[in-house]
């Protein structure tokens, strides 16, 4: 079996956006391997679980360090999952892991953890109690990250659901915390739920999903603008739907309309579907996990909305927003519409007409520009 490093050297983004400043694995996967490298060793069969492995550098380096089997895997991003099946084929170790959802079977009786710290607070709020809760009692978390994006907060989530929370020594800008001592009796914190005002609307939302219950900025100006949408469609997709805002909006909007609420996070969309059916809407908003609409038919929904990232990780990046016009450019009918909202300085304009036609501003605030693109007519 090959080391490590040749191991890394195979490793790809793919699906995922990939470019020379964007790597699949990092210095914080290292470490947490070797950090973990004792605890893995001895670990029974079924016994090691991984979060947040961003493209399969932990689940498949402890797989070929320790021979290790039965890994279950959480990835919030669809992505993550795709690249860590592709990766895994590449080397002949598809037969290693299990990807499951975040819950009680993904962690019970796990004595090893590996995670990739999330930038969210509440994304690591929910891991950790959810590992608390299931997990042995003699669990070992090494949850590891980018010194630069770690914080003193970080350890006091992991501490509200854990006796012991140790740092580890920094090497190459990143360090590990090794948690013990869960407790089990730790009261979940997800699902959130909140009352908007304005729009009025429940909002539901998990731990990993942008903005929490809170209404995007940008959200909130394409909302102001949704009236644009063609009384006569009749299929729409909220692409990259967060809680799912939009979706509702659409759906409340327009009885004849059905809704897609599509993101690649799972928080997402476990967050929408929950937010959809609070609100009396889930008979007409499906929710879909999906890579930018990778699954859904070409030229086969009227509308798009969308309030694309412009970040990767903690990568400033634009190539998500691209992937997702190239997208609503193949998957809207002829003569369909895509409504967009993205920070004015990114000047999305072009790109959305060369991707999906003719696109015209229909509004512009301090910060922010809303889009209207239309596809050809046959």
């Amino acid at each position: 079996m090959c080391g490590l490093e040749d191991l890394f050297a195979t490793l790809r983004r793919h699906p995922d956006v990939e470019a020379p400043n964007l790597f699949a694995v990092d210095a914080a996967d290292r470490l947490i391997l070797d950090e973990a490298d004792e605890a893995l060793s001895v670990a029974p069969r079924d016994s090691v679980v991984v979060i947040g492995d961003h493209y399969g550098a932990l689940t498949l380096g402890a797989a070929t360090a320790h021979g290790t089997a039965g890994i279950r895997v959480h990835q919030d991003a669809i992505t993550g999952e795709h690249a860590l099946t592709a990766n895994a084929a590449r080397v002949g170790l598809t037969d290693r892991f299990t990807s499951m959802p975040l819950g009680a079977e993904l962690v019970e009786g796990a004595r090893v953890v590996l995670m990739q710290l999330p930038r969210s607070l509440g994304e690591l709020t929910e891991y950790a109690e959810t590992i608390a809760r299931d997990a042995a009692p003699d669990v070992v978390v090494f949850a590891g990250g980018r010194s630069k994006h770690m914080t003193i907060a970080m350890n006091d989530v992991l501490g509200r659901a854990f006796e012991g929370v140790q740092a580890g020594r920094g090497r190459q800008k990143s360090r590990v915390l090794t948690v013990r001592g869960p407790d089990r009796d730790v009261v979940p914190t997800f699902p959130l739920r909140a009352t908007l005002e304005h729009p009025p609307m429940d909002v539901v939302a998990h731990g990993a999903v942008f903005g929490g219950t809170k209404l995007d900025i940008g959200t909130r100006f394409l909302l102001e603008h949704l009236g644009k949408v063609d009384r006569g469609a009749r299929s729409a997709v909220d692409l990259g739907c967060g809680t799912g805002i939009l979706a509702v909006r659409l759906a409340r909007s327009n009885p004849d309309l059905q809704v897609i609420a599509t993101d690649r996070s799972a928080a997402a969309v476990a967050s929408a579907a929950a937010t959809a059916a609070a609100n009396g809407v889930d008979d007409r908003v499906r929710t879909l996990r999906d890579d930018a609409m990778s699954t859904l038919a070409d030229s086969s929904q009227d509308v798009v909305v969308c309030n694309p990232p412009f970040h990767l990780g903690a990568a400033v990046h634009t190539g998500a927003a691209r992937k997702m016009f190239e997208a609503a450019g193949r998957v809207l009918k002829p003569g369909g519409q895509m409504l967009t909202v993205y920070n004015t300085h990114l000047g999305y304009r072009g790109l959305l007409k060369e991707l999906i036609g003719p696109t015209e501003t229909v509004g512009r605030n301090a910060k922010f520009t809303v889009t209207v693109s239309r596809t050809p007519s046959r």
